[in-house]
This record gives C-alpha cells, sequence and structure tokens, in this order.
C-alpha cells in the first residue's frame, strides 16, 4: 500500500495539515510514525517528455565519435544539471556521480527539457512527431504559469 502523501501550499496549509495530523493519529495504533517533508519531484508528464526527445537524439547523435542509448543521453545531460563529479574507477576507467532524476524538483526537470531541446536543435535534430508535440504542450504550459 502507498504511503499517503500530502501537497501543502498557501491556499490549503490548514486542510492539509490537519489531514496529516489525524493520519498520523490513527497510524499511531501501529507504532511510530516517520513525517517526511520534501518538494515536488518531477511530473508523470514531465518523464513522458523526456523519453522521445532522448529517442530522437540517440537516434541522430555523436558524442566525441559515439553513439550512445537513451539512457546513456540521459546521464550526459543530467551532469549537466549540477556539475557531476567523477572518480577513477576501481579497475580502471572513470565513474560518473550523477543526478537522478527522479529526484529532481520540477522547475530543475524543466531546465532538464530545456538543455535537451537546445543541445538537439544546435545539431540539428529532426525532432520526431511525438517530440514536436510533447515540446509546444510543455511550452504552452510553461507560458500560462508565466502568466499566473
Amino acid at each position: 500500500m502507498a504511503e499517503p502523501q500530502y501537497t501543502v501550499t498557501k491556499d490549503n496549509k490548514r486542510q492539509a495539515m490537519l489531514a496529516v495530523y489525524n493520519k498520523v493519529g490513527t497510524g499511531l495504533e501501529s507504532g511510530p510514525v516517520v513525517v517526511t517533508l520534501g518538494r515536488e519531484t518531477r511530473t508523470p508528464a514531465q518523464n513522458d517528455k523526456l523519453w522521445p526527445m532522448l529517442r530522437d537524439i540517440s537516434k541522430q547523435c555523436e558524442w566525441y565519435g559515439r553513439t550512445y542509448s537513451e539512457e546513456d543521453w540521459k546521464d550526459l545531460f543530467t551532469a549537466v544539471l549540477k556539475g557531476q563529479r567523477t572518480a577513477p574507477g576501481l579497475e580502471g576507467g572513470i565513474v560518473a556521480f550523477g543526478v537522478r532524476t527522479r529526484k529532481l524538483p520540477k522547475d530543475k526537470f524543466s531546465d532538464l527539457i530545456e538543455y535537451i531541446y537546445a543541445f538537439g536543435s544546435e545539431r540539428n535534430v529532426h525532432w520526431s512527431e511525438q517530440s514536436l508535440k510533447i515540446y509546444e504542450q510543455y511550452r504552452e504550459a510553461e507560458q500560462e504559469q508565466d502568466e499566473c
């Protein structure tokens, strides 16, 4: 069973905190309860936007003379967000300590999508119909949010 999750905003903080309080009270009957605070991470819709773009990049781009999978490209792009650290591997090579996209806040995930689009556009990537449709929906949502 999934743990309950509440999003608290300025408009609903009293109701949300009351719901949390009640849930904790009920949970205490079975033992101690852990309450964790955090920021919203990427949304499923953002995640759905990422993969068609990565697919287009993986089919059309090389990096230092090599082609990479969608997952490898994701690692390359996410490394940009926080200045990825590296270390020599225990048995040779290089180990990269990456940023995990599942933990990215929504605004950083938006930055990632923008970066991928810019990278591909600079390299004349012919975006698939799915990528273009998704990117247009994304841009419209961003503009609506900026207007609020």
